[in-house]
């Protein structure tokens, strides 16, 4: 490119109804000027510059349009309007309509959703459910199913045409009230920041070096280059980390920094990171540090990785992270005595999160104080703000007194924001620096760093007597964690305790390995290695019905799990009337289809496992009758501040409106853990009725009037302390605090596509009936791109295509209809009766599709994804 063509140029535009001209990089896009220039910040980078996401859609001329995808250059003259500039009526009234009905979740995309609305009403004032479908084709949303969103724009439309009237937000604050996501109007505009949108004075910005290789070995780092161009502040290495070098949720093995003499582990191993004044000079910096390395052959097979001499990933540790294994009476026997015995193995692919939010963190010294002189406040995304504030405390070498570590609200996690990202990296050249830096990765980047879904292989062998009753299930898992640990040895345990899904099963042997690899790592996501087992042994239990004469509903009806029958790693059932509850419900839907499968599903509530499950929360009473509700976990897109805000008004007697703020924050001093394991709504809400209980103890006293309780501060608390390890020898091994129970019907029209979803679920108590609805559809929704279309291919270590489109996520006019069905058997240890709902949702999903799939041609399917296979007999999916 020639100096000419770099040299900056002047666009003059209408943006938002006003006169604009503005100097710009001839390459620049839209998204760029509008965000990094213009401080607006409602459009959102979720993928740039692939405009694939629709997260920064603008209207230009009236069209909906991916400012990501388009040259600044290219709207010369044109009238650009983005959500801040559209009417204030206009925005009361889309963002009204998305949040009363829902469709607000984790919030991230949705002002490009807004922005579409506001486009398409422009030119169709009465579209219908299949014209707004199309017209979403470019978004993505990972949170919501598109169900509530498509609820949402039809709203909309009745309003305008005035078909309808605006509906006003409900603010009776009580539990199993459809109330509004909390700040959902703010957060649908686009008006409530995220990290990336997120400015501070003297801020710098920050990039990281990723490794070029899966594995070679790091012979020299040579950062001459890039210090010397014009912009750079600082450039960090391995030796310029003052504390604990590895870190890890469980184990310490992975490195802030890859330092040289060391051997990488994957593509995402960070070697450097660049601290400049801007992100491109940043990112720039990045790629002049030179890198000399010794090239090595990677260990991409845990089978292969196990294996006696193969290359060790990490040179202390065995390439085995850990084995699982439980057993319950004799299965050699059983299933010699068995009258059908069927054995299949069965294979799972890995899986992107894709959270449309990418990784994103800023760090600002706390030096105006002279006593804080030293500290850092550290804005992250993560799902534990504790758990990133230790391993953070370890790797600066700093005392927890002087740091502070703030959740923002969270642009979508399903678990892949468990682990440290790049708040190391950022805290680091803050440290360094004495100034602000926000740093925030690229999808390309999001994609090489963070774990993934496990792909596990599952070898069954599984018995039944003549009249179908289960005898005997023995199974061998090998599960692929990938470059480091994370939660792997979790997720392996936790498939494992799920080997025999929710079904009575007398005798089984057990046994899973978690293995690494020189592959992305693998950890936490929405299922957490329970829908892998259910895609085994649904099917299985498939073909015992076919050698004993029964259907698929008929085999549930006779194994599902009763009171006082024992779960696959011991623990005697208690309070699962739901799990049959959710059968019976979808029976006639079963029986009336044509093309139908049908699955059952059960997942934890908790980690438990032995570990402590924990919650906490306080209500501090503010000035002028403000109340503020911290507590310990993240908000993700789940609900969790509006629902845990419900609870309390419920218990204390008050009402829900602006006057209530959230917080988490760990100053606070309310560590929770991992907001994972389905937990965070049982646990934080038992925590905030404890809390509220001595609220309103005062409040009575005091005649309602909480001015007179200004100062006071109300702790709640909510222990389970409790569970056993499996494999513990026990009459009564409790392994969790409690379970969730669902059973879902996939429905084929006559070509063999999937019509509709039916998704019963045992909630115990919907405290908030719109939200949880939209979490279950999520839910179907990912079950429904990780059974067909999902799927992060890999080859050599690398992605192959980490593109939106090829990872595979259903959008709008592909996703089928989706009905949930609320089902309401308290729970005693939950409050008000809940349970968790954020994981079960899609753990029957994958198999249900696999067996209406079955019904129509006749074939099993053993390997995911699905689609592949049946496109192939071009019937379509």
């Amino acid at each position: 490119m020639t100096a000419e063509l770099l040299q900056p140029l002047t666009v003059s535009f209408e943006l938002n109804g006003k006169a604009c001209r503005v100097e710009v990089d001839p390459e620049e896009t839209l998204l760029e000027t509008l965000r990094n220039r213009l401080g607006l910040i409602s459009p959102k980078d979720g993928c740039s510059p692939q405009g694939q996401c629709g997260c920064c859609v603008v209207k230009i001329n009236g069209q909906g349009v991916t400012s990501c995808a388009m040259k600044t250059t290219k709207v010369e003259g044109k009238r650009v309007v983005t959500n801040e500039g559209l009417s204030q009526d206009e925005r009361t009234l889309i963002a009204r309509c998305f949040s009363v009905c829902g469709g607000v979740q984790c919030g991230f995309c949705i002002p490009g959703f807004v922005a579409r609305t506001s486009a398409i009403l422009d030119r169709t004032p009465a579209p219908s459910r299949e014209q707004i479908q199309k017209q979403l084709g470019i978004h993505l949303c990972r949170c919501t199913g598109y169900v509530k969103i498509l609820d949402a724009i039809e709203l909309a439309a009745k309003v305008k045409r005035g078909e309808a009237e605006l509906p006003a937000p409900d603010m009776d604050g009580g539990v199993g009230k459809r109330l509004p996501r909390y700040q959902g109007e703010r957060y649908a505009l686009g008006d409530a920041p995220y990290i990336d949108d997120m400015v501070v004075p003297n801020m710098l910005h920050g990039a990281v070096r990723l490794s070029d290789h899966p594995r070679a070995v790091v012979k020299r780092i040579d950062t001459s280059a890039a210090e010397k161009l014009p912009g750079v502040v600082r450039i960090a290495t391995w030796r310029n980390v003052r504390g604990t070098r590895r870190y890890g949720l469980i184990e310490q093995d992975w490195p802030s920094f890859v330092a040289e003499g060391e051997t990488t582990a994957m593509v995402g191993d960070v070697i450097a990171a660049v601290a400049a004044v801007d992100r491109c000079t940043a990112r720039r910096a990045a790629e002049l540090i030179d890198i000399e390395y010794q090239v090595l052959e990677p260990i991409l097979d845990p089978e292969r990785a196990m294996e006696p001499g193969a290359p060790q990933v990490h040179a202390d540790r065995k390439n085995l992270l850990s084995t699982t294994k439980y057993r319950r009476g004799d299965v050699d026997e059983a299933l010699a005595a068995s009258a059908h015995v069927v054995r299949e193995t069965f294979r799972t692919q890995t899986i992107e999160h894709l959270y449309m939010e990418p990784e994103s963190c800023l760090v600002v010294p706390a030096d105006a104080v002279p006593s804080q002189a030293g500290s850092l406040h550290v804005y992250t995304q993560g799902q534990g703000v504790y758990d990133d504030k230790r391993q953070l405390c370890r790797a600066l070498d700093l005392p927890e007194a002087k740091l502070k570590v703030t959740l923002v609200n969270n642009g979508g996690a399903f678990g892949g924001k468990e682990d440290l990202s790049i708040q190391v990296q950022t805290s680091l050249l803050s440290q360094l620096t004495g100034k602000p830096v926000k740093l925030t990765l690229s999808r390309d980047e999001s994609i090489r760093l963070h774990p993934k879904r496990h792909p596990i292989q599952m070898a069954y062998e599984v018995g039944c007597d003549e009249s179908g009753k289960l005898t005997a299930l023995r199974v061998r898992m090998v599960a692929d964690t990938g470059a480091y640990a994370s939660v792997g040895a979790k997720v392996v345990e936790r498939a494992c305790g799920h080997a025999c899904g929710p079904y009575h099963v007398p005798n089984a042997d057990v046994l899973g390995h978690c293995v690494y690899t020189n592959n992305p790592p693998n950890g936490a996501m929405r299922g957490f290695g329970v829908n892998q087992a259910a895609f085994a042994i649904e099917q299985l239990l498939d073909m015992l019905g076919e050698k004993c004469g029964l259907d698929p509903y008929q085999m549930r009806e006779k194994n599902l799990l009763r009171d006082g029958e024992r779960f696959g790693p011991g623990q005697k059932m208690k309070n699962c009337a739901g799990l049959r509850r959710t059968l019976a419900t979808v029976k006639d839907v079963y029986y009336g289809a044509r093309y139908a499968g049908i699955a059952c599903g059960i997942k934890n509530v908790g980690i438990g496992n032995g570990m402590i499950d924990v919650g906490r929360a306080r209500i501090d009473v503010l000035s002028g009758g403000r109340l503020r509700l911290a507590h310990g976990m993240t908000e993700m897109g789940q609900g969790l501040h509006t629902v845990a805000l419900q609870m309390m008004c419920e218990t204390a007697g008050l009402a829900y409106g602006e006057h209530l703020d959230v917080e988490v924050t760990t100053d606070d001093e309310l560590d929770c853990g991992m907001t994972t394991a389905s937990r965070a709504t049982v646990l934080i809400g038992n925590a905030v009725i404890d809390a509220a209980k001595k609220l309103k103890r005062d409040l009575d006293e005091a005649n309602g009037d909480l001015a007179r309780l200004e100062g006071r501060r109300y702790p709640g608390e909510f222990l389970c302390d409790w569970t056993v390890k499996p494999g513990t020898v026990a009459d009564d091994p409790i392994t969790h605090l409690s379970f969730g129970f669902a059973t879902q019907v996939v429905i084929l029209d006559d070509r063999g596509k999937i019509d509709k979803v039916v998704a019963a679920h045992d909630v115990g108590r919907a405290i908030n009936p719109t939200l949880c609805e939209g979490q279950i559809e999520g839910s179907v929704h990912m079950g429904l791109g990780y059974a067909l279309s999902e799927e992060l291919r890999l080859e050599g270590g690398w992605p192959v295509d980490p593109t939106m489109r090829k990872i595979g996520v259903l959008r709008a006019h592909e996703t089928p209809k989706i009905e949930v069905i609320l089902i309401e058997e308290p729970e005693p240890m939950g409050p008000f009766g809940a349970r968790g709902v954020g994981e079960i949702g899609l753990v029957p999903t994958a198999p249900a599709v696999a067996a209406a799939l079955y019904k129509f041609d006749g074939e099993r399917r053993t390997v995911l994804p699905m689609r592949g296979n049946y496109e192939k007999k071009g019937k379509g999916a």
